[in-house]
């Protein structure tokens, strides 16, 4: 055999070794932790809670079944959103998530419910929804809420806080720790 180890044919290219290029940019990391936005976090995850319960109620009147499990495909999505409008680095992000997640799906049930009574009493939705008083939601959490919707909603809550954060490049988590170091020390 050769002495020249970059010679060798089974060799594997080395994909996790540190690059001795230049050390990590702590202004890159100031930069990453600049980007985040909590308005836009939550914005995004009311927005894609209003467009994804009426898409839910009308496909679950056009159907004539309500779908419980529509609850996760909403976290998800809500989960997507935030990471994608809030670019979250920290903790705040996966509870905002979380958060939006259980109130969509309150909401998402809310609505679901209202578009089968309108049908019922051939209204629309956004009457019955005019009409809620206070002696209507504890009929609601009787009638409509069962067990199953609490545990999808809890579901659904991790669902979308695990999406929620903004995911770095190894490059980006050691210029964001750098900055991060950086800060403790009081620089």
């Amino acid at each position: 055999m050769t002495a020249d180890r970059s010679n060798q044919v089974l060799r594997l290219p080395r994909r996790h070794s540190p690059r001795a290029d230049s050390p990590p940019d702590p202004e890159r990391g100031a930069r990453l932790e600049r980007l985040q936005s909590m308005r836009g976090a939550i914005v995004a995850s009311l927005i894609v809670v209003i467009v994804f319960s009426a898409a839910w109620a009308m496909l679950s009147v056009a159907i004539g079944r309500v779908f419980p499990w529509m609850t996760l495909l909403l976290a998800l999505l809500i989960g997507l959103a935030v990471r994608r409008a809030g670019r979250g680095l920290d903790w705040r992000f996966p509870m905002v998530a979380a958060f939006a997640a259980v109130g969509g799906a309150l909401v998402g049930n809310v609505v679901v419910a209202a578009a089968f009574t309108a049908a019922e009493y051939e209204t629309g939705t956004l009457t019955v929804l005019r009409a809620v008083t206070s002696m209507t939601w504890p009929v609601f959490f009787d009638e409509v809420i069962t067990a199953a919707d609490f545990i999808y909603a809890l579901f659904g809550a991790a669902l979308a806080a695990f999406y929620a954060n903004r995911r770095l490049n190894r490059e980006q988590y050691a210029c964001l720790r750098a900055w991060q170091q950086e800060q403790s020390r009081g620089g």
